[in-house]
């Protein structure tokens, strides 16, 4: 795999050329927004196929599949947002075919796009709908989330039970709620119960934890509670979202009630939420700057064997509106909206080599000058090829919503998805 990035004159036709792949390979793995309007600065994933095969009258994906020694999934992954139609060359297999397996989990929401679904779940091993919820007595609150299990299901990508401490509709991530239940074992005992039978009676392949801004005192407590979880429905195994931090005195209120040893004895899986240094509230920065998760990886090994951390990573970006003005909020966009964007205003992206993430300016029909931070190939290359490289189990995106197609080609390219 490579990955070009556009100077002036660059056009898709040339890049072609000068690589020596289809023209229809560039278009297909990268789905650009508009193909015709590159981007100085901007980034195109280019890969190498080995073999390929023509689609003939009467194939199927089963068939091809099949008579190739591929599995569907991997025949969908090789060829992403393919039609299949007759006359059509399928990649299936690249010159640099991955080695090192890697576990891939996904969040989205009841409500995601159907299509964008279908087309990321060949790329997932487990698929975690966001999220369930419970009241002060321990009463689970149901999740409608039939649709994800049985999409899920079509593509042989297993479903995990998502837990959370979020409060009414708007309240964000509860500390009260998350309190009142550890102190209350009688709560926990319901709320036990009903997630072990609910996780049953749903197909459900696991559960996943995310209490998050618990008050600090209650760290040994939110591990408690983790252990006896996993206890309740076993042999299900259990996952649990640590706010990040690379030092106890540097954690944020959302991560000091997160006890990385004990949890990472309470749990058999972590999901590191390497992200959200940009945000909202905060000013103009990267999501997720890659010399910061490198700190708050290092500080998970210290306490979680790697072969237990999931690494996450951020599927969106932040619009911020110049000079940052605290209480402002920042815009929220995908990936490739943020491209878009840059296309529609003339604006060169560049690229943080600190940071190891992409960004640029620009100026709205008011006059109002912005300052826009995403996520792109190099910069997804560089987590992917951390989590690699320190024997991790897996990588986790927050979340599936948006579409991020070049994402995919990396991270096939990059491990072998389990």
């Amino acid at each position: 795999m490579k990955i070009h990035v556009i100077r002036p004159g660059d056009t898709l036709y040339r890049l072609a050329m000068a690589y020596k792949v289809p023209l229809a390979r560039l278009l297909e793995d990268n789905q650009l927004p508009d193909p015709n309007r590159l981007v100085v600065g901007q980034a195109i994933v280019i890969r190498y196929p080995k073999t390929t095969c023509t689609v003939r009258p009467g194939d199927t994906l089963d068939s091809i599949a099949q008579a190739s020694g591929l599995s569907v999934r991997a025949l969908l992954r090789n060829n992403p947002g393919s039609s299949f139609h007759e006359g059509q060359t399928l990649v299936l297999t690249y010159e640099d075919e991955p080695t090192q397996p890697l576990s891939v989990l996904g969040y989205a929401y009841p409500w995601i796009d159907p299509a964008l679904l279908a087309r990321t779940l060949p790329f997932v091993t487990e698929l975690s709908p966001f999220t369930y919820r419970f009241d002060a007595q321990g009463n689970l609150i149901p999740l409608e989330d039939s649709g994800l299990r049985q999409a899920a299901a079509g593509f042989g990508t297993s479903t995990l039970f998502h837990l959370s401490n979020l409060g009414n509709e708007g309240e964000g991530f509860d500390r009260e709620l998350a309190h009142g239940l550890f102190a209350d074992p009688a709560a926990q005992q319901k709320l036990f119960a009903q997630v072990a039978q609910t996780a049953q009676e749903g197909g459900y392949q696991g559960v996943d934890i995310d209490f998050e801004n618990l008050y600090p005192a209650d760290a040994p407590a939110y591990a408690r509670f983790v252990e006896d979880l996993r206890n309740a429905v076993e042999p299900l195994p259990v996952l649990v979202a640590l706010a990040p931090k690379a030092s106890e005195a540097e954690a944020s209120s959302f991560a000091q009630g997160h006890d990385y040893h004990l949890l990472g004895r309470a749990a058999d899986y972590v999901l590191l939420m390497a992200y959200d240094w940009g945000n909202s509230a905060s000013p103009p920065m990267a999501v997720a700057p890659l010399n910061q998760v490198r700190r708050v990886l290092q500080y998970a090994l210290e306490n979680i064997p790697a072969e237990k951390i999931y690494l996450g990573i951020p599927n969106y970006g932040y619009d911020w509106t110049l000079p940052y003005q605290p209480g402002r909020a920042a815009r929220s966009l995908s990936n490739q909206e943020a491209v878009a964007l840059a296309a529609e205003r003339y604006a060169a992206i560049r690229f943080d080599q600190t940071a190891q993430t992409p960004w640029f300016r620009y100026m709205d029909l008011q006059g109002q000058e912005h300052e826009v931070w995403f996520e792109d190939p190099r910069s997804v290359r560089g987590k992917i090829e951390l989590a690699l490289e320190h024997g991790l189990h897996g990588v986790g995106y927050w979340n599936l919503d948006r579409p991020f197609p070049q994402n995919w080609v990396v991270l096939n390219a990059l491990g072998k998805i389990e």
